[in-house]
């Protein structure tokens, strides 16, 4: 019986991944500590200190906390807010968590001969370009992102400042 050249020989290099060892068959990092994600315990966390906050300078608004898949994880609007602050809070946060960077700090980015003075239209995603929505971190780890609206723009980032200050987030 006759067999063909490739039925029997040896598995190359490059199509075995045990060849190579594990870190070749895979691109996970099996020594890179595991950061815990963010969870509806410290989105709940969260807010409840975005509200003390907001209550303590007297603003009425709405507080959103994302996942880092941008999906939301808590959300909640003061009875007396008005009702776009729910909408501006989601889109800060979204905005926050997609470019990995506080909303306060794209502002100028944005403005007509910002570097990115196109990329709140180019894009079908709801991105705000206002002070008030900051990326969250957990050992250096992006993990989600929360946003406030309802204030003036620098009302709402400190207002998630020290939200985030008082969970314990980066």
């Amino acid at each position: 019986m006759s067999t063909s050249p490739s039925a029997t020989a040896a598995p190359s290099p490059t199509t075995s991944p045990s060849a190579a060892g594990p870190s070749a068959a895979s691109p996970v990092d099996r020594d890179a500590p595991v950061v815990r994600p963010l969870t509806t315990r410290d989105a709940e966390c969260l807010i409840e200190a975005a509200v003390r906050a907001a209550e303590g300078t007297g603003v009425r608004g709405s507080v959103s906390v994302l996942d880092a898949g941008g999906h939301l994880l808590g959300f909640r609007r003061d009875d007396a807010a008005v009702l776009i602050s729910g909408e501006t809070s989601t889109r800060k946060a979204f905005t926050a968590l997609q470019l990995d960077a506080p909303t306060a700090d794209l502002v100028e980015l944005v403005r007509p001969d910002g570097l990115f003075h196109t990329l709140p239209t180019a894009l079908d995603r709801p991105l705000l370009f206002l002070a008030g929505g900051v990326p969250l971190h957990r050992d250096g780890r992006l993990i989600g992102a929360i946003g406030f609206g309802g204030g003036a723009p620098d009302q709402d980032h400190q207002i998630v400042l020290s939200a985030i200050a008082e969970a314990g987030l980066e």
